[in-house]
């Protein structure tokens, strides 16, 4: 029965509609991380004729909803994506606003993080947002790292290519570091390689030995990614109806499934999320394999 359920008993009241929602979700196969693209904050604010702001300042609360009802499920990671590299073009009060809500809406949902025994994180380049959303950043994150709960990362300043770049420069100085640590030296093969030169040349000098190949693994560019403690996300929800992932989190959802729904954010609730979670579970997983067929039978 539904109320039976343990993990239904920090839920809180259900609608009609989750009730029969929840009846059907199999507990012991949600996604472990959910990633979600939060899009059509706009679109909802012009629908009733209002200034794009009022539909970010809406999204606020399906990101709530979202939070806490995965939190409750024990979903093991979630990430929203708040703000991309690309939105930077975007005009300059609504840029200024965005960040601004992104501060009290930190300060206000606290409690709720705190309650719920989240962790938080921030996926991105941070070092290009303002000082005032650094600092809060990284309180925030301080705050909640004694929590062992859910993993609540927010991507901000972040786009997909950067982070794969960042990452590949992370292993570049890792090695460049390794090398000059231990010191370089000419080989044999280098200095042999100076003699016979003519007289007009530039007198030659030592080359360094050349360094063994070491090529970098799908292991080591994982390892240096924002989310290399994380699973990558078995579930990427698209709000609006928009078919394209956005250049959001390209290397971790290659083997994610992807679920689209016309619903805007702003009216994303929490039957909308299970659904999500109820046609993840019709999905067959297969990550590039098939499963046997059942033997045939051979009529005699």
């Amino acid at each position: 029965m539904l109320h039976r359920h343990p993990h239904l008993e920090t839920l809180g009241p259900v609608t009609p509609e989750e009730a029969r929602l929840l009846e059907k979700l199999d507990f012991s196969r949600l996604p472990r991380h959910i990633a979600v693209i939060m899009d059509g904050n706009g679109r909802w604010a012009q629908k009733r004729h209002l200034p794009r702001v009022a539909g970010h300042r809406a999204g606020t609360n399906s990101a709530r909803t979202t939070i806490e009802t995965c939190a409750r499920l024990r979903i093991e990671a979630l990430t929203l994506y708040a703000f991309s590299v690309e939105n930077w073009r975007r005009p300059k009060a609504e840029i200024e606003f965005l960040m601004q809500l992104l501060r009290e809406y930190i300060r206000k949902e606290m409690p709720l993080l705190q309650r719920n025994n989240i962790r938080m994180r921030f996926l991105g380049r941070s070092d290009d947002l303002p000082e005032a959303v650094q600092r809060d950043t990284r309180e925030a994150t301080e705050a909640l790292a004694k929590n062992t709960g859910m993993v609540l990362s927010i991507a901000l300043n972040y786009g997909g290519r950067a982070e794969i770049v960042d990452a590949m420069n992370a292993i570049l100085r890792e090695r460049n570091g390794h090398l000059v640590a231990q010191g370089e030296s000419a080989s044999p093969a280098a200095l042999s390689s100076c003699s016979g030169r003519p007289l007009d040349r530039p007198v030659c000098e030592a080359a360094p030995a050349p360094r063994p190949f070491s090529p970098i693994t799908e292991e080591d560019l994982a390892r240096h990614l924002y989310t290399a403690d994380l699973p990558d996300p078995d579930l990427l929800i698209r709000t609006s109806g928009e078919m394209r992932v956005s250049n959001f989190l390209l290397w971790q959802i290659a083997y994610a499934e992807i679920f689209v729904t016309e619903t805007l954010w702003p009216d994303f609730n929490r039957a909308r999320l299970l659904e999500a979670l109820l046609d993840f579970q019709k999905r067959e997983r297969r990550y590039g394999a098939i499963h046997a067929a059942p033997p045939t039978r051979v009529a005699r």
